[in-house]
């Protein structure tokens, strides 16, 4: 007998800190690519939305950061375990992870 797998569609935009970070940042969407897979994602869409300035900027030394979201399916556990795993990394800014809306 198979259990039913209860996947749900996600969106998950994170912002990335590159200060001080020397490799392409091809690199740390890659990485986070296979974040995603490894918390049974299954990946739709990614879009790089490259630099942009923010309106407040948190620190003098940051006044612009990367943002990148994917669109994936996953079981309803996974932005928990998402948001766990960048938790201490330095190159994740912030992570949203938002219900997205299936088609």
């Amino acid at each position: 007998m198979t259990a039913k797998t209860d996947n749900r569609a996600y969106k998950a935009t994170f912002l990335l800190d590159t200060r001080g970070y020397t490799s392409p940042v091809d690199t740390l969407v890659a990485k986070l690519r296979d974040l995603i897979i490894s918390v049974q994602g299954e990946i739709t869409q990614v879009e790089n939305s490259g630099q942009r300035d923010f309106a407040r900027p948190p620190d003098k030394s940051y006044p612009a950061g990367i943002f990148v979201s994917f669109n994936f399916t996953a079981p309803k556990t996974a932005p928990a375990t998402l948001r766990e795993k960048v938790r201490l990394d330095r190159t994740v800014n912030r992570i949203i992870v938002q219900s997205a809306k299936t088609a």
